[in-house]
């Protein structure tokens, strides 16, 4: 949609009652292909249009989105908008991002479109490739398919306040998922990858081999018995042990006081040294974005520095609701009011590597691969369902499965050692970790 018919939209709301107002436009097209045992499977093309409208009467707000961009449509939504407003409740934080937090042009160029479109055809020979290399790995037994995809997005935001900007990437990603074993013996292992450019893939291969090797390794998984031992997530799912903590630093928790962390801020809940970064301007990031989806202007901070929690991830509304300035993490779809999230989240390395870890630790739990994870939000108690492999003396012995670890998270952030193998796989990224001892439910 061009610029100026999202200006009209904002200026047909304002004539139409509504004090401020903000428009914005998201279109996407994507295609897909997904092969299953050789065969192709699935093709999938999209294109997508959606237009969506905030509107302010005083401190009452509304948001309406649809698909439709035609005049009498755009019509249409100003309409319903206004009349939502004043019907709604006030607010007593709602607005727009003050006016001098506002991104201005020309924005940093991050460098997160690739021209090359590829064909159906294309994808379908990585996607081919990708499975035929995890059915070639001894002990692959059956395949849950390869896939390919490439997608194109541009998303734009117009406000009465002045502000209009665009954003738009591209995106390229394969992946596999392999079966080994027969029976109630099977053992599944998968592998994808998603980038802004085509070349910065891995090739199909080196995908599928990975996704063959890790469902073979699982081979004869073993039950364990209860105990309290060291553990140790792979880098690959890392993160996942981090993610609870962005929840509980967001603005609208903070507000509502349903956060284990609502009384850490500027206080040291993870050992000295461990930095974690948010960097909305790395270059072909996943999360890139030259602004958040309020129009404010995003910068690089460390959400944790050595060790210390300096931050909440804060919008507008729950900036003003905490008496605090926004922090550049807003984000939002085409309907609904601004939520919040991070950019290009990352824990920086340390010092010991994998076998360094395991080394520290002796004996115990690797984990590579989580499920069903459970979070008590305002006592950080935490569960997850897991496999992976116990070691001894440094050294994985064998494949373990249906295992529940749990701590409680404050605890568990206090004890982390980070190691050294970070890898930039998506948008959030994390060495691995070793706890020094978590409780492990077996049979």
């Amino acid at each position: 949609m061009d610029e100026n018919l999202l200006h009209d939209v904002v200026a047909a709301a304002r004539k139409a009652g509504a004090d401020a107002a903000e428009a914005v436009f998201a279109e996407r097209q994507s295609l897909s292909v997904g092969v299953r045992l050789g065969e192709l499977e699935e093709v999938e093309r999209e294109e997508a249009k959606d237009l969506g409208l905030r509107v302010f009467v005083g401190r009452r707000s509304a948001t309406v989105s649809g698909s439709d961009v035609s005049p009498e449509a755009r019509a249409k939504l100003v309409e319903r908008a206004v009349a939502m407003a004043r019907l709604a409740p006030e607010d007593p934080y709602a607005g727009f991002a003050p006016k001098d937090r506002l991104a201005k042009g020309p924005f940093p160029d991050l460098d997160l479109i690739d021209a090359y479109e590829p064909s159906a055809e294309t994808l379908e020979g990585q996607a081919r490739a990708a499975e035929a290399a995890a059915r070639a790995i001894e002990g692959v037994t059956n395949s849950d398919g390869g896939s390919s995809s490439w997608s194109s997005t541009v998303w734009r935001l117009v406000t009465s306040d002045g502000f209009s900007g665009q954003h738009a990437a591209t995106g390229f990603g394969v992946s596999a998922s392999a079966i080994a074993g027969e029976g109630a013996g099977m053992e599944r292992g998968g592998e994808g990858r998603s980038v802004r450019h085509a070349e910065d893939l891995p090739s199909p291969e080196t995908i599928g081999a990975k996704a063959g090797q890790q469902a073979v390794a699982r081979l004869g998984a073993r039950k364990i018995g209860s105990t309290t031992a060291p553990v140790i997530f792979e880098n690959r799912l890392a993160m996942s042990l981090i993610s609870p903590l962005i929840g509980a630093i967001s603005g609208p928790a903070i507000a509502r006081g349903t956060s284990f962390l609502k009384d850490k801020l500027n206080q040291k809940i993870f050992a000295a040294g461990v930095q974690l970064t948010d960097d909305p301007h790395r270059v072909r990031g996943l999360g890139s974005a030259p602004f958040d989806d309020e129009g404010v202007t995003t910068v690089r901070r460390a959400l944790v520095d050595d060790g210390v929690l300096t931050t909440w991830l804060l919008n507008s509304a729950s900036a003003r609701q905490l008496n605090l300035e926004t922090t550049g993490h807003a984000s939002r779809g085409s309907a609904g009011a601004p939520g919040v999230s991070t950019h290009n989240l990352t824990l920086e390395p340390g010092e010991l590597d994998l076998a360094g870890l395991m080394g520290q630790a002796k004996d115990g739990l690797f984990i590579t691969s989580m499920f069903g994870p459970s979070l008590n939000g305002n006592t950080g108690d935490w569960s997850v369902g897991c496999s992976g492999f116990w070691f001894e003396n440094g050294q994985l012995a064998y494949p373990v499965t249906e295992i529940t670890v749990a701590g409680n998270l404050i605890d568990i952030y206090g004890r982390l050692v980070v190691g050294s193998d970070l890898e930039l796989r998506g948008a959030s990224n994390s060495p691995s970790l070793l706890v020094d001892g978590l409780a492990i439910a077996g049979k």
